[in-house]
C-alpha cells in the first residue's frame, strides 16, 4: 500500500466516512449481490460487507486511490476481513455512465448529487436506493414514480437503525417549501424535515 492511498483512506476515516455499521444495518434488512456507489471517492465501506461493488467517481484523487489495487484490497481486508471483495472503480461522470440498465440490487447516493436521477435506470426492478437528504436527492427518489419508501435510517453515536415504521412521518418539510421536480433540481439543496434521518431507503417498483 502505497503512502498516498494512506494519506486519502485516513482522512476519509477522520471524517467519519467508513460506515461498516451503516452497511450492516442494511444488509440485516435487504439482500443485495451487485452494488453500484456512484460518487464514492474513496469511500469503501460497501466492500466491508458486500462482496462485488463498483464504484464510480470523477475525482482524479480517486482514480489514484483505486488504481492501487493491492492496497484498496488491504483496507477492506483489515476493517472487514472481507477477503473476498470484489470490486472495480471507473473514473467517470456518473451521469454519463455505459452500463447494464436493470442490473444492480443496491444504488447508493450519499453527498454526491442527484444519483437517483441519473442512474436510478441501472437498479433492477425490487432493489433498493440508499439516499440521504443531501442536495436534495431523497427529495427528488420520494417524487419518481419508480420509487417507493420503504425503511428509513437513523444514526445515533455512529450506531445505525434501520425501521419500517410509521413511514407516512418522514420526508415532510419543515415549511412550505416548492417541491418539484424541477425546483429541486435547480436548488440542489437539501429539504429541510420534521423528523430528518440520516438516510432513507426506496425500493424500485417500475
Amino acid at each position: 500500500m502505497n503512502n498516498k492511498t494512506i494519506s486519502l483512506w485516513e482522512n476519509q476515516y477522520k471524517h467519519k466516512n467508513c460506515r461498516l455499521e451503516l452497511f450492516q444495518a442494511i444488509q440485516d434488512q435487504i439482500s443485495a449481490k451487485k452494488v453500484l456507489y456512484p460518487g464514492s471517492y474513496v469511500d469503501v465501506s460497501p466492500s466491508f460487507v458486500y462482496t462485488d461493488v463498483t464504484y464510480v467517481d470523477i475525482d482524479k484523487r480517486a482514480h489514484q486511490f483505486f488504481s492501487d489495487t493491492s492496497g484498496v484490497k488491504d483496507i477492506i481486508g483489515h476493517i472487514s476481513g472481507n477477503s473476498n471483495a470484489r470490486f472495480r472503480f471507473i473514473h467517470s461522470d456518473y451521469r454519463s455512465l455505459d452500463l447494464q440498465e436493470n442490473s444492480f440490487d443496491l444504488l447508493i447516493s450519499l453527498y454526491a448529487g442527484f444519483i437517483s436521477d441519473a442512474c436510478g435506470r441501472f437498479l433492477r426492478k425490487g432493489g433498493t436506493l440508499l439516499v440521504n437528504a443531501s442536495h436534495g436527492d431523497a427529495a427528488l427518489a420520494s417524487l419518481d414514480k419508480r420509487f417507493e419508501l420503504i425503511s428509513v435510517v437513523d444514526s445515533e453515536n455512529d450506531f445505525f437503525t434501520v425501521s419500517d415504521s410509521n413511514l407516512h412521518n418522514f420526508l415532510i418539510p419543515k415549511k412550505p417549501v416548492d417541491n418539484t421536480r424541477e425546483h429541486i433540481m435547480k436548488t440542489g439543496k437539501a429539504i429541510p424535515y420534521t423528523n430528518p434521518k440520516f438516510a432513507y431507503l426506496f425500493k424500485k417498483i417500475v
